[in-house]
């Protein structure tokens, strides 16, 4: 696997790999799926270390009328039903904005071991923007994160999004 980039976060190196580009390629695409059913663009895919994809999703708090239904934690309870455990130790979580609260602290639980993520989010964001879940001492896991993989596609998805929200009555 070739290394394409890499900086140190959290103290240690986190690299972002071609595996990581292509597994975000297959979040983007969730994403507009997403927007275009109206949900907020976020799409997700969860991979074992070896980039063997074990579940994708994609936002449907609309569709299911659910405020848990976020792209991230569908995948992660696919991945858990499909691995019949709720313990994912050593997957990597690819996701087209940052993680929030709610998905970081699912994702912690689950003990994934890798977060690689597009677009910041300075609002919501919990792996490093807003908070930090990944590396909180506090906490009895701690997670790698790779951050800006696609960031530029993955912010205009969403502030088109919502542009095009606003404008629409």
């Amino acid at each position: 696997m070739k290394i394409t980039e890499c900086h140190v976060c959290f103290g240690f190196a986190t690299t972002m790999t071609e595996t990581d580009e292509k597994l975000m390629i297959l979040a983007l695409a969730e994403a507009r799926t997403a927007a275009a059913a109206g949900e907020v663009p976020v799409g997700a895919v969860l991979a074992s270390a070896e980039g063997q994809i074990l579940a994708w999703a994609r936002n449907r708090t609309i569709e299911f009328s659910d405020p848990t239904a976020h792209a991230e934690i569908l995948a992660l309870r696919q991945a858990a039903k499909k691995a019949d455990n709720y313990r994912l130790t050593g997957t990597v979580l690819v996701s087209t904005i940052e993680p929030c609260m709610m998905c970081m602290g699912a994702l912690v639980h689950a003990r994934v071991g890798r977060i690689v993520y597009g677009a910041a989010d300075d609002k919501w964001g919990a792996a490093g923007s807003l908070y930090d879940f990944s590396a909180d001492p506090r906490l009895n896991h701690r997670i790698e994160v790779v951050s800006g993989v696609m960031a530029e596609e993955c912010r205009s998805l969403i502030r088109n999004f919502f542009k095009n929200r606003r404008k629409t009555p």
